[in-house]
């Protein structure tokens, strides 16, 4: 495995001096979910782009924004946006934030995302729980990445995700009367979207759910011990089953649609963590 805490080192060290505490639980929030970093205390907000050597993110939705926030005494480490594959950025990149997570001796690891979504119960708007991911595309990064460590550790990445966590996720999701489905989410590197053809294959193959990230940074948090657990939000309807255009503008402005429910789970998932 690449030494990332050699190849980090000042990033960490920076913010390491800078946190205001120890966080317990951290979020990484997706395309159009980052409005939720406001909804809570934030003690102190780094921006991204003056830690040395993180990575820039050019999407839209995505502010580059590190929060130590507070929410019913909870402390937390909040990720406004996130580092893609498809933006031209090395595995070692695209996974820092669960690497930081990892320094700071996070337990809970809560990813989220937007996806589009192949299974044909699945409309726009719903939320769904990720109960097992497809990294196909991402195996010979994969392997080259993870290439040192023991196959014991390599295996790992079964422990995802965790079984702990979606049980509070789901507990959470009923306390909040939101419907939260479950399914199958699979990586695709991107940037474009997948083709009608390809849709097809990936329902054969029994994907709910496609998106471009979020398997990398699983896989990394449950290698090294932290329990992950991911939702996605369906903000469209994958190529060849929607009758619109894909675009990314969609998938924000779902996202903004199903804020209010986002961030009513998300406070009760923290509530309810022990």
């Amino acid at each position: 495995m690449i030494d990332l805490k050699f190849k980090y080192s000042e990033l960490i060290g920076k913010l390491f001096n800078e946190a205001p505490f120890e966080p317990e639980i951290a979020i990484v929030l997706g395309s159009g979910l980052g409005n939720f970093a406001e909804r809570v205390n934030a003690v102190k907000s780094i921006p991204a782009s003056t830690l040395p050597g993180y990575p820039v993110s050019t999407v839209q939705g995505h502010q580059g924004f590190i929060h130590f926030a507070k929410y019913e005494n909870k402390k937390l480490l909040i990720f406004q946006g996130r580092i893609h594959f498809y933006e031209g950025y090395k595995l070692s990149e695209c996974i820092l934030p669960a690497f930081i997570a990892e320094q700071f001796k996070v337990k809970y690891f809560l990813l989220t995302n937007a996806a589009g979504g192949i299974n044909p119960d699945f409309t726009p708007g719903d939320l769904m729980l990720i109960t097992s991911i497809n990294a196909i595309s991402l195996k010979k990064e994969l392997a080259e990445f993870f290439g040192a460590i023991s196959l014991e550790q390599k295996n790992r990445f079964l422990d995802f995700p965790s079984k702990e966590f979606n049980k509070i996720i789901i507990e959470s999701s009923l306390d909040e009367k939101i419907f939260l489905k479950e399914g199958n989410y699979l990586f695709g590197k991107g940037p474009s979207y997948e083709t009608p053809a390809e849709i097809q294959m990936y329902a054969k193959a029994g994907a709910d759910s496609v998106g471009m990230s979020t398997v990398h940074e699983a896989i990394y948090g449950a290698v090294v011990g932290m329990k992950v657990s991911a939702i996605s939000t369906i903000t469209n309807l994958a190529s060849g089953i929607s009758k619109n255009k894909l675009s990314h503008s969609e998938v924000i402005e779902t996202s903004k649609f199903v804020e209010k429910k986002f961030e009513r789970l998300v406070k009760r998932i923290i509530s309810n963590v022990d």
